[in-house]
């Protein structure tokens, strides 16, 4: 049966490179730090589908013309909506504020003319994108390669993108799974950051907390805010730190201004004597950190 709107993405599983011995096995593109999204067209007509099922087309009035630009009487094809910043690097904030005009990448094709091509292997579909969307002012197919994923891999970190997509030869399109077949490969950088309060935790939870409050100096000595923490963690780690952070509990917010509302409840402040270690994406314009993950204490 022909696939039809709402259609739930593939979804791809989080890991490494592929190893040297099986690099020409894989497929690598760019991973773009935009909002999946799918988009419908059906006779000069757009519907565009977020990853968890909405239909947005009416959010993004530049991509109007996409339709025409497709070489079919229906498709379905799989994408990225992007932001650029000044120096051509996707920007998430940019796209949440959407003051700037969106890009559609696409990367993937689901059915052309009422027909389904989620069983062809990925380099089948990849060529019939590539002749099926022409380019536009605010979309285009971003180009691919076989092999020499680590170069690809390379490159996106001196142009300080977000990572690479490794996607394997010979494989289908999994609608609704996430699949070891594609792999998000991303860099991730380190940072040093004081701890000044955490959020109860719920469920699981209840007896530790949710997220660490953290924070990073100021050039004048003073605890700038920077955001949550409330991955990494495993169950021995979440019982220590609970108890040694309620030790340190206080009345007097640590941060040179007081948070987010959004990060005042259930929020319990601590003597800024712990450091900890973090995994981040990015801190964004805000200066919070993104995507974060605890590591250790130093």
């Amino acid at each position: 049966m022909a696939l039809r709107f709402p259609v739930e993405p593939m979804k791809a599983a989080l890991g490494a490179l592929p190893p040297a011995s099986q690099d020409q096995q894989w497929a690598y593109e760019i991973k773009w730090d935009g909002y999946r999204t799918l988009a419908f067209v059906d006779d000069g007509t757009l519907r565009l589908q977020s990853s968890s099922g909405l239909d947005v087309t009416g959010k993004y009035p530049e991509l109007d013309g996409f339709a025409a630009a497709v070489n079919a009487s229906s498709a379905i094809i799989d994408g990225e909506l992007v932001v650029l910043d000044s120096d051509g690097r996707p920007s998430f904030e940019m796209l949440q504020r959407h003051e700037t005009q969106v890009a559609f990448y696409a990367f993937d094709v689901l059915q052309i003319g009422g027909s389904d091509t989620i069983a062809l292997p990925y380099e089948q579909r990849r060529a019939l994108l590539s002749s099926l969307v022409e380019v536009g002012s605010h979309w285009m197919v971003p180009a691919h390669r076989v092999g020499d994923g680590a170069a690809l891999f390379a490159a996106t970190a001196e142009r300080g993108l977000e990572g690479v997509m490794a996607k394997r030869l010979g494989s289908p399109y999994v609608v609704g799974r996430r699949s070891p077949h594609w792999r998000k490969v991303k860099h991730r950088l380190q940072v040093e950051v004081v701890i000044g309060g955490f959020n109860h935790g719920t469920g699981s939870r209840s007896s530790t907390f949710g997220a660490l409050l953290v924070g990073v100096p100021a050039v004048d000595g003073s605890l700038q805010f920077a955001g949550g923490v409330g991955t990494g963690f495993d169950q021995a780690q979440l019982q220590s730190l609970a108890t040694t952070l309620r030790a340190l509990a206080t009345p007097t917010c640590p941060f040179n201004a007081t948070p987010p509302r959004s990060y005042l409840t259930g929020a319990t402040w601590v003597r800024p004597a712990l450091r900890a270690l973090v995994e981040i994406a990015e801190f964004t314009n805000d200066g919070h950190v993104r995507h974060a993950s605890f590591i250790r204490l130093l």
